[in-house]
């Protein structure tokens, strides 16, 4: 029997600054409902799904800032959307701000969590690579600040047990690195979730800005192919506070085809029902890592951050 597993990718309209969480978990709890009625037995929401994308502004004041991190999860604001996914027996993908106290340091993580359909939380990923800078860059229409609000994150790519396959997680900028995908892929992933928040514009190479939706696709489909997965990434999208968001979210095939994508901006959800043993056509043959990788000839990879030109 086919390990049948039906996803619903659960696109953001924009979250207004001044939108309390209230609003924005009735919206994914609206959006879960309309999931379960088609048969989904798991829905991803994306980055930072519980508040605005603040990184597009400067703040100096730490207390404002942390007004957009969650300290706990569950916590009461998101009781009602786990409360639901028990009732519905759902499971979800979440993006939010930790702030977590940890050996004597207070850290803050752009993070998603993966919950099983008991309510339960068997997953953490904190996002590894943050795009940006640090300090304030006024020419710039919006910032971009991931680098100053947030650390990379410190638990790797794991891969988790759930759903009757082998899940992963990542978050936005992450997707573009092919090592993200690699890492998980050598563990066996059968389905990586991953939720954006990516502008139309670009501003420090504004001439990129017609191609975003295309690397937004390119990178989830390469992903998906290259490591026989089920890639789920999901939006935050349309106009956001001045910042337009593209949209995009889409379910991607380990033959790296789309198979369904939403057409709109605003809140939306698309579902599809996914065959993890798709994943063994791709692992079992062309990219069957243990018959075809050759890791003594990669590991420039691992020895340095930067380019080296090797004479």
């Amino acid at each position: 029997m086919p390990r049948s597993l039906v996803v619903a990718a659960a696109q953001l309209g924009p979250i207004a600054r001044d939108e309390p969480r209230s609003s924005a978990v009735a919206r994914m709890c609206a959006m879960m409902r309309n999931a379960a009625a088609s048969g989904a037995e798991l829905v991803v929401f994306p980055e930072l799904a519980l508040t605005t994308f603040f990184p597009r502004w400067f703040m100096e004041d730490q207390v404002e800032i942390d007004t957009y991190f969650e300290t706990e999860m569950p916590n009461e604001s998101v009781q009602p959307l786990f409360k639901l996914a028990v009732e519905l027996k759902v499971g979800f993908y979440l993006g939010y701000a930790e702030l977590e106290h940890e050996e004597g340091q207070t850290r803050r993580f752009n993070t998603s969590i993966l919950v099983d359909r008991l309510g339960t939380i068997i997953g953490k990923y904190r996002k590894v690579h943050l795009p940006g800078h640090i300090e304030h860059e006024p020419w710039r229409p919006f910032q971009h600040l991931e680098k100053r609000y947030f650390k990379s994150g410190n638990l790797g790519f794991p891969v988790f047990d759930g759903f009757g396959g082998r899940m992963g997680m990542c978050i936005c900028n992450d997707r573009r690195w092919p090592e993200t995908f690699r890492v998980m892929g050598l563990q066996g992933v059968e389905m990586v979730m991953l939720g954006y928040n990516t502008p139309v514009k670009y501003p420090p190479a504004p001439e990129h800005d017609h191609l975003q939706d295309f690397h937004n696709r390119l990178v989830m489909q390469a992903g998906a192919y290259q490591n026989g997965t089920w890639v789920v990434g999901v939006a935050k999208a349309g106009r956001e506070e001045e910042c337009d968001l593209i949209g995009g979210s889409c379910i991607v095939a380990p033959t790296g085809e789309i198979l369904a994508q939403c057409g709109t901006l605003g809140d939306e959800v698309i579902t599809h029902e996914c065959d993890l043993d798709r994943c063994r056509e791709i692992q079992d043959n062309i990219f069957n890592l243990a018959l075809h990788r050759e890791p003594e000839s990669y590991r420039l990879i691992t020895e340095t951050k930067g380019v080296r030109v090797l004479a």
